[in-house]
């Protein structure tokens, strides 16, 4: 059940991305090792491919909407797993978790396709 129109997908894109690389120092886990580098990673990541995103905040239109769902599905998965994977659930794993939910739960409800914009 996709209703999450991509304009809003958008924003929530960028907003997301920027928490993200903050997360850290705002929530108090910036410690230097892997708890701190993996959102701020993924939220570059996530600014950067939205920038290339087919969608109305898209700047280089040349990725399409469902490659962005994945993207950003599987960019949760990896969020929420990290604290376990890499050692680090001891210290931190909330906003890990969270985080990676709603990255998760973006992916699998955004629509494909923009309104008023041409799908590629």
């Amino acid at each position: 059940m996709r209703f999450i129109p991509t304009r809003i997908h958008g924003y929530l894109d960028y907003a997301g991305g920027l928490l993200l690389i903050l997360a850290p120092w705002l929530f108090g886990f910036a410690d230097g090792g892997p708890e701190t580098w993996v959102p701020v990673t993924l939220g570059i990541g996530a600014l950067g491919y939205s920038l290339f995103t087919d969608y109305e905040l898209g700047m280089v239109r040349v990725l399409s909407m469902a490659t962005h769902n994945m993207l950003d599905i599987a960019s949760g998965v990896v969020l929420a797993a990290s604290p376990w994977v890499l050692g680090f659930a001891d210290e931190v794993w909330v906003p890990h978790v969270i985080f990676g939910l709603l990255e998760i739960g973006a992916g699998l409800m955004t629509r494909t396709t923009p309104e008023g914009l041409r799908s590629r």
